[in-house]
């Protein structure tokens, strides 16, 4: 259980380099309590083509087409913490790992970063198919499809 700064607790997993990861039911909980800013830093395509988060923060890590980094990452991470008077970032990627960079460079910035474990697809199966062993989606919290 870790504090956050104005005194809410989430269930985290301690990290070296971020604040820790959290499943993604727990980052939902506590943004919908208000106590964290639920941040999607996944690429504006797969936002489109894979469905995103009805109202959560959008500042993506890396650009589509090829993947490049997001030249303007450190500024809008930083002026969403601040809009979010201080409140933790939850970063949200495919399948956790995009978002655990992404939580390492904010805690960098000063900002109080968690990975969201498991993403929002998950990892895929034998079929190579995700959202069917975990996931935002996979565990029927709120998304939608363009």
């Amino acid at each position: 259980m870790a504090a956050t700064e104005n005194g809410a607790t989430i269930p985290a997993i301690a990290r070296d380099g971020y604040a820790g990861d959290v499943t993604p039911q727990d980052a939902f909980d506590a943004w919908q309590a208000g106590n964290v800013v639920l941040v999607d830093i996944r690429t504006d395509a797969e936002r489109e083509w894979v469905g995103l988060v009805p109202n959560a923060a959008v500042v993506p890590w890396k650009q589509w087409p090829g993947m490049t980094m997001n030249p303007n990452f450190d500024a809008q991470i930083q002026a969403l913490f601040k809009a979010g008077e201080g409140r933790p970032l939850v970063m949200l990627c495919r399948s956790g790992i995009r978002s655990i960079a992404s939580a390492k460079r904010a805690t960098e910035l000063g900002v109080t970063a968690y990975n969201i474990l498991e993403g929002f697809e998950g990892d895929p199966n034998a079929e190579a198919k995700r959202s069917t062993r975990g996931g935002w989606k996979f565990r029927g919290l709120p998304w939608k499809q363009n």
